[in-house]
């Protein structure tokens, strides 16, 4: 299992606890027999909590008592509330996101139904109860803590978007796999498909699942049109500006057949 990005254990965070816990003088004490639970198991059970009652009504004493552990080893390990807090978010984020190799397993020669396909996987995960719960706890606790916003980002939104836009430039971009405003096609793809459906779930609006269903494809379907329908119109006014062209080159023939004319004639005289 892997460490979260957000703290490292042992380190202290720059916060003190907000509880006003601190680590505990003298040999831990330890009921003979008890097992020690592993790191990932610490912060498991921290951020059910954290979860359940927040940060502000997280205590370290009401973690040690879940995990079964030592408040010494707890602070050993993590320093303060404000760190554990972190790292248990980070792990948590890491394991909810979905890995890129599954999107990539969902591609086929139909760019919609691929599309389609993606959107679904995407809007499953942020309804998903894990994922519900994440969006709630992070948007309540970025404000205090933007670093949390940053390496969300930083852990699912940011790789999932360099492989959307990587898609867009495969499937719409040009013989060189060019296509200027990919980033931006990327974003609008996580905002109009998935975006809207979790800002309602997170407010608490019911989810239903056909609605959901309807909601992505008719995303998609707009998203993706109004791409093929921009190019259309960038391509319509290439052909006006080379209309134009070829009109001011004919209008440029007559008057130089009209000086040769007129030449010829003096020529002549």
């Amino acid at each position: 299992m892997r460490t979260s990005s957000l703290a490292e254990p042992g380190v202290p965070g720059p916060d003190s606890d907000p509880d006003g816990d601190s680590p505990q003088a003298g040999p831990a004490r330890r009921r003979p027999g008890r097992p020690t639970l592993s790191n990932e198991q610490l912060l498991d059970k921290a951020l059910d909590l954290f979860l359940e009652k927040g940060f502000d009504g997280t205590s370290i004493d009401a973690i040690t008592a879940a995990a079964g552990m030592a408040k010494r080893t707890v602070y050993a390990r993590y320093g303060d509330k404000t760190t554990l807090f972190k790292a248990a978010l980070g792990r948590a984020i890491e394991e909810w996101i979905v890995p890129i190799d599954r999107l990539r397993a969902e591609e086929t020669d139909d760019f919609e139904q691929t599309l389609l396909r993606i959107g679904a996987i995407l809007v499953a995960n942020v309804l998903s109860p894990a994922g519900l719960r994440l969006l709630r706890l992070t948007n309540a606790e970025s404000v205090r803590m933007p670093e949390i916003s940053i390496a969300n980002v930083q852990l699912g939104t940011g790789p999932t978007l360099a492989y959307l836009a990587d898609l867009f430039r495969r499937r719409l971009g040009g013989p060189d796999g060019v296509m200027a405003d990919a980033d931006e096609a990327a974003t609008a793809f996580l905002n109009i498909v998935v975006g809207g459906q979790a800002s309602n779930a997170a407010w608490g609006m019911p989810m239903d699942p056909q609605a959901t269903d309807r909601h992505i494809r008719y995303s998609v379907r707009i998203l993706l049109h109004g791409l093929l329908d921009r190019e259309a119109v960038e391509r319509g006014a290439d052909d006006q500006r080379l209309r134009r062209l070829l009109d001011e080159t004919m209008v440029q023939l007559d008057e130089a057949r009209a000086r040769l004319t007129q030449a010829a004639r003096l020529a002549r005289e």
